[in-house]
């Protein structure tokens, strides 16, 4: 019996999985007894060191929940900067106009080739030089402005991607019912696009909550991640605790956006799926269409 795509497996086949299994089954306890054995042998298991998260509020109220609420906010930021950026230059990546074109292009491949972190140190001794703003401030600003520049131009080539996965004949049928290359973009391929970017764009999102980690670790910005060193000074040195601590906030709040994110493309599917025109007689006899919210163009045909 064989199925579309592969052979159904033999005995030895299924036997040979199972041995597999079993083998790695071994190696992944092996290594997570070796884990615990030396955690355990440096004290790092100790009660002690893990008592405070879980019997005082003050390490989330002193150090957890401001360095969230500063993670988030410079990951808010620079998305909703950057979301529009990135559209627009990758909107114009693909303009018909080369005085368009290039530059957008240019700009796009220069900060994407730059690191984040150098871009952050740049914006920060700029603002510490032209500015004077205060030091909290300064340093949000900084770390904004790298995750904008850099995340702007990766999402510009998301966007561009997005928009060129689409059928030709999505752009031959709205020329053909008389649209203008701005009406294209904007009513007929940017719509259908956004299903198709959704998972990507959420990935950038959660490399931009993790890059602002790097604002802490050379900036001092007082993010998530960099509240460890204080936390640990403040609770006998309980460094692996605290960094639990935070890994398990991070992998909450990405499992969230992630989530989230395949919600709406569910979402965003099922409503394009039951959108469609509908054809019946008008008052003269005639056929007319009825409920028809927005332009759809589906095969090279406008419906």
């Amino acid at each position: 019996m064989t199925s579309v795509l592969y052979d159904a497996q033999g005995p030895r086949a299924k036997q040979r999985n199972i041995l597999y299994t079993v083998l790695f089954l071994i190696v992944a306890a092996v290594a997570v007894w070796w884990v615990y054995d030396g955690l355990a042998s440096k004290h790092q298991l100790d009660w002690i060191k893990w008592k405070p998260f879980f019997t005082s509020s003050q390490p989330w109220e002193t150090f957890l929940w401001p360095g969230l609420q500063n993670t988030l906010k410079a990951a808010f930021f620079a998305l909703i900067i950057a979301l529009p950026l990135g559209a627009l230059f990758g909107i114009g990546r693909l303009s018909d106009h080369r005085w368009l074109r290039m530059p957008a292009g240019v700009v796009v491949e220069f900060f994407r080739a730059i690191p984040v972190l150098i871009l952050m140190i740049i914006a920060n001794a700029v603002y510490s030089e032209y500015t004077n703003i205060s030091t909290d401030v300064r340093l949000l600003y900084a770390v904004v402005t790298g995750l904008v520049l850099y995340n702007a131009s990766v999402l510009a080539e998301i966007v561009r991607a997005g928009i060129n996965s689409l059928p030709k004949g999505q752009t031959d049928a709205a020329k053909a019912i008389g649209m203008r290359k701005g009406q294209i973009m904007l009513f007929v391929l940017l719509p259908q696009a956004v299903t198709a970017m959704l998972p990507a764009i959420v990935s950038q999102l959660v490399v931009i909550v993790k890059d602002t980690a790097l604002g802490g670790a050379v900036l001092t910005f007082p993010e998530l991640l960099a509240s460890v060193r204080p936390m640990s000074a403040n609770y006998g040195a309980n460094t692996i605790a605290c960094f639990t601590i935070v890994a398990v906030i991070y992998i909450a709040v990405n499992f969230a956006l992630t989530s989230f994110a395949g919600w709406l493309e569910g979402r965003l599917r099922r409503r394009k799926k039951s959108t469609g025109a509908v054809v019946g007689a008008g008052p003269g006899g005639g056929l007319e269409t009825i409920g028809v919210p927005k332009l759809i163009v589906e095969d090279g045909r406008a419906v």
